[in-house]
């Protein structure tokens, strides 16, 4: 059974720094794509970070110069990170970790098969 468990969130000031965690367990498949997305109350799943298996990387253009996505992997579990540089107040959500069992990230979040249950960043003006 995978698992998603997010971690890192929490409240900062504006121009602030915050590195989420994201533990991945269970899975086994020899590909994947692995994203960090942000939800707001009553708004929709925004994609922010991805990581490929191949190495490839991308970020919304809202966080490109901002946020750093990396992976690292230990006894059969993923790691997977977000380091926020200069958060912004609409840098505000529910941070949640996900994944697709797949080379390619797709390009729709209801194709990601694995979701975790998010971690809150607050960033105060």
């Amino acid at each position: 059974q995978v698992q998603l468990v997010e971690s890192g969130g929490g409240a900062v000031q504006a121009g602030g720094s915050l590195r989420l965690s994201c533990t991945i367990s269970g899975y086994t498949y020899s590909t994947y794509c692995l994203a960090w997305f942000r939800q707001v109350p009553g708004g929709p799943r925004e994609g922010v970070a991805s990581f490929e298996s191949d190495g490839a990387m991308d970020y919304a253009d809202f966080v490109k110069g901002r946020f750093t996505i990396s992976k690292d992997n230990a006894e059969n579990i993923l790691h997977l990170h977000l380091q926020m540089n200069s958060l912004k107040p609409e840098d505000s959500g529910m941070y949640i970790c996900a994944a697709a069992a797949r080379p390619k990230c797709p390009a729709d979040d209801y194709n990601f098969h694995f979701w975790g249950r998010g971690t809150q960043v607050t960033v105060a003006s």
